[in-house]
């Protein structure tokens, strides 16, 4: 073997082994602000206040999904929905729709009429988002193992897994998730985020340097949140009511969508 061959290998290995590191989390970090919009469809509830199961009860979903979609022009989106909303509620064939009131303030997939969903959907195809969605199956006996019958348990363990491989590639993350009401998450959540940096660092050995920040919002305060209530919603049709359809419009938005159970 000659001194040039050994030279050669000795390079290409080191060249193999960068690419490995490079595929195992080591990626350079890139200089760019990426934004998350995170909602959740049904709910994590298994037992009323005895302690006796209700799962299969009229209004207590079989599933929960919890979602975020991803871009990194947030503005374009908010302008987009703004001019459709502007032109549905001067619509006078639309006038007299009663959900239209609803409409006036924010699309909300469940309440918006067909008419109204129809337009949201066709622009959803046009915006410039991705989305990752967990559905999480309501399995008793898998809550009572992995998750001690603590709901927020299962809750932020869903939370913790869509995020495990996301906080470390771009240099600032701003992550908005949905609040309604009075119902504010947000301890819990920003423990939940950093379980997921907790994990990633651990598998990749890595220490993740990344900015990350947590917003309350409603989905009026921030438009880009009522994109993840229709694709959420989406896809609630599609596992409760086998109504795959809607679904069917959006599909090439999303990246992930993972039937954890």
């Amino acid at each position: 073997m000659t001194r040039v061959y050994w030279l050669q290998t000795f390079t290409l290995l080191i060249e193999i082994f960068g690419l490995w590191r490079y595929d195992h989390g080591m990626k350079k970090v890139a200089e760019e602000t990426r934004w998350y919009f995170v909602d959740e469809s049904g709910d994590p509830v298994f037992y009323d206040a005895k302690g006796q199961l209700i799962l299969g009860k009229e209004g207590i979903s079989p599933i929960l999904i919890i979602g975020f979609i991803r871009t990194t022009h947030p503005e374009i989106i908010r302008s987009k929905l703004e001019i459709l909303r502007q032109q549905i509620v001067n619509d006078p064939y639309l006038a007299g729709i009663p959900s239209i009131s609803k409409t006036r303030e924010s699309f909300h997939a469940k309440d918006d009429c067909p008419e109204v969903r129809e337009k949201v959907f066709k622009l959803l195809t046009e915006l410039d988002f991705s989305a990752e969605i967990y559905v999480a199956r309501k399995i008793e006996n898998i809550f009572v193992k992995r998750h001690n019958r603590r709901e927020l348990s299962f809750y932020d363990d869903i939370v913790s897994k869509l995020f495990e491989n996301k906080l470390h590639i771009a240099s600032e993350n701003k992550i908005y998730y949905a609040v309604r009401g009075n119902r504010l998450r947000q301890e819990p959540l920003e423990k939940a985020i950093t379980q997921a940096q907790t994990r990633f660092e651990e598998k990749k050995n890595t220490k993740v340097e990344t900015k990350i920040s947590l917003q309350a919002q409603t989905p009026n305060g921030e438009p880009c949140l009522q994109v993840i209530d229709y694709v959420n919603w989406a896809i609630q049709r599609a596992y409760l009511r086998k109504e795959t359809r809607f679904l069917s419009v959006i599909e090439s938005k999303l990246k992930y969508l993972v039937d954890i159970y």
